[in-house]
């Protein structure tokens, strides 16, 4: 199914309905696509292009209309630091840049700026582009400490976004709520699952993601049908989204993926909405979404954590029975790493991609997450997995967030150490106890920090590195 031939009848068939809403400014079908027309006379097929705008509907537009021309989009975080930009533009190497306004300063004379608002008068033309060619590189921090790009093909994009679109039911009558930025893989499924349906995106104001009753108050207000977003957005709405004061009777959908939704805060957030479906979904961006579990609220256990559930997408798994590790078949997966402007494909055993996280099947016949692999510990001769001191962390009900790292021991190889979010102030001698009854002595924290939020990178995930290096400053 090409990525943007659903979306292309819908302008057709509903121009006048409206497709973006960014706080006060609206805009229809028949407005974007004469944008996309304009805007795409500027690309070329094929051709690689770094968008340095935030997430809206200018960006959405641009995203769009490089999609429209047969070219591949790479979406910057303007929040980055000039080195990092530059980073990613040396190694993308991209045919050009577009933003607002004049050049940034970070940006080396030698390239291309496109000025967003001086469009052209002529109008593009369509390009069908083959289901291999690039679409996307999403940078994502790499374990080198430098940012990787990984590199979506048009089949990849429209596969997921087609599944998404059947197993969530979404129409024309939705409103689906953009929090996720477009260098994120979640920001998939709010424009391209949405858009091939007719659905109406709004855009949540950033600065509602740090305050959960007004949050609340912005998806009540636009009615909102569906928001796919991270656990600890959601674990905040659960605890101070103020949610019995401001019912939420459109939201018929709660995806969430990116992190572990600790038990007790799913639980809370679904008796406050005992309307809501909600729905796990899992996968590396390298995948998107392999594995998806529709929440079963009689199965939700303060003391065990959801499973991810079954395949996704039509995906193909298995686990290596050496290592646990979930392999993933799935035309949803990643082309390959973008590398020094060149596409470096992963040579894969049989098509599957190993995704490095440890994976057990349960008597439902679900597979249920168990961390990293690459996280694993080694304290005292001992192989120690930092999921399962968070699990048993989380089961006090004041722990909201718990995130485990190693830190360097030379008697005993690693020690962990925990940062910890309190949905109230409660002695740390009072959740430790129980730990001492759950966890042998080489896994009992050597350190623990209480901390306001926990640090993240760009992409929303947990920074264990910046975690890490909070420890051994101590």
């Amino acid at each position: 199914m090409p990525l943007l031939k659903d979306f292309l009848q819908k302008c057709q068939q509903q121009p006048e309905q409206i497709v973006f809403s960014e706080q006060d400014r609206q805009i229809t079908y028949a407005e974007l696509i004469k944008n996309i027309q304009a805007l795409s006379a500027l690309f070329q097929p094929e051709q690689r292009i770094a968008i340095f705008m935030d997430r809206g509907i200018d960006a959405a537009t641009t995203l769009l209309a490089i999609l429209y021309a047969g070219g591949c989009y790479i979406p910057l975080d303007t929040k980055n630091p000039p080195a990092r930009l530059q980073y990613i533009i040396d190694d993308a190497q991209p045919h050009a840049l577009i933003g607002h306004g004049a050049r940034p300063d970070w940006l080396a004379a030698s390239k291309d700026w496109i000025d967003f608002d001086r469009l052209p008068a002529e109008l593009g033309q369509f390009i069908q582009p083959e289901n291999e060619s690039l679409a996307a590189i999403l940078y994502t921090s790499g374990s080198t400490g430098h940012p990787k790009g990984v590199a979506l093909s048009y089949r990849a994009l429209s596969n997921f976004s087609r599944w998404a679109a059947d197993t969530f039911a979404l129409s024309s009558s939705d409103h689906i709520a953009s929090l996720a930025p477009f260098y994120f893989d979640l920001s998939i499924f709010d424009l391209f699952s949405s858009l091939q349906c007719g659905a109406q995106i709004c855009f949540v104001p950033q600065m509602l993601s740090l305050s959960p009753s007004r949050l609340s108050q912005w998806l009540s207000d636009q009615s909102i049908t569906v928001f796919y977003t991270v656990p600890s957005i959601l674990s905040f709405l659960a605890l101070k989204g103020n949610l019995t004061q401001t019912p939420l009777p459109n939201l018929r959908c709660l995806l969430f993926a990116g992190e572990v939704f600790p038990s007790p805060m799913l639980k809370k957030l679904t008796g406050l909405l005992p309307a809501t479906r909600f729905y796990n979904l899992y996968g590396p961006t390298e995948t998107n979404v392999c594995c998806y579990w529709p929440v079963d609220r009689k199965r939700l256990n303060n003391d065990q954590a959801i499973p991810i559930g079954r395949a996704a997408a039509n995906a193909t798994l298995k686990i290596n029975p050496e290592n646990q590790e979930l392999q993933v078949k799935s035309d949803n997966n990643f082309s390959g790493y973008w590398q020094q402007g060149k596409l470096q494909p992963v040579s894969l055993h049989e098509d599957f991609y190993p995704t490095g996280d440890k994976v057990s099947i349960n008597e439902y016949g679900e597979y249920c997450y168990h961390g990293r692999l690459d996280r694993m510990l080694k304290c005292s001769g001992y192989r120690v997995e930092p999921a399962e001191i968070e699990a048993a962390f989380c089961q006090h009900p004041a722990v909201m967030q718990c995130a485990v790292v190693g830190i360097a021991d030379n008697a005993a190889g690693h020690r962990p150490a925990a940062a910890l979010v309190l949905s109230q102030e409660t002695p740390l001698t009072e959740i430790m106890q129980p730990l001492r009854q759950q966890l042998p002595a080489y896994m009992q924290p050597c350190q623990v920090k209480v901390l306001k939020q926990l640090p993240r990178l760009s992409n929303g995930k947990i920074d264990y590195l910046s975690i890490t290096n909070l420890f051994q400053a101590s």
